[in-house]
């Protein structure tokens, strides 16, 4: 009986894969309630919009509001396939970076 011979090298020799990390997926949408203020939705989906981009900066290893700028926080939102942000939207992102430390 022939034993095929193994040509590949020792794990410990291979050159290392990059490791990029998943993009998070975006969460499962639900019905908003219905009977509130118009202004209470926007300000809800901004919140959302928000923590949603602090999260994928966080992820991407950005801690400190200062590295996260406004081009920086439209860049990761164009990456995950959102709108572009509003000022009023990226500041908030910093807010959350700030106070969850």
């Amino acid at each position: 009986m022939a034993v095929a011979a193994v040509t590949t090298e020792p794990l410990d020799r291979q050159l290392p894969m990059p490791f990029h990390p998943p993009l998070p997926t975006p969460p499962t949408k639900k019905r908003l309630p219905a009977g509130r203020p118009r202004a209470w939705y926007v300000s809800h989906n901004r919140r959302l919009k928000a923590m949603r981009l602090a999260i994928a900066l966080l992820d991407s290893g950005v801690y400190q509001p200062s590295s996260a700028g406004n081009h920086r926080i439209r860049t990761t939102a164009e990456r995950l396939g959102m709108h572009s942000p509003s000022d009023t939207t990226c500041r908030m992102v910093r807010a959350l970076i700030r106070y969850g430390r």
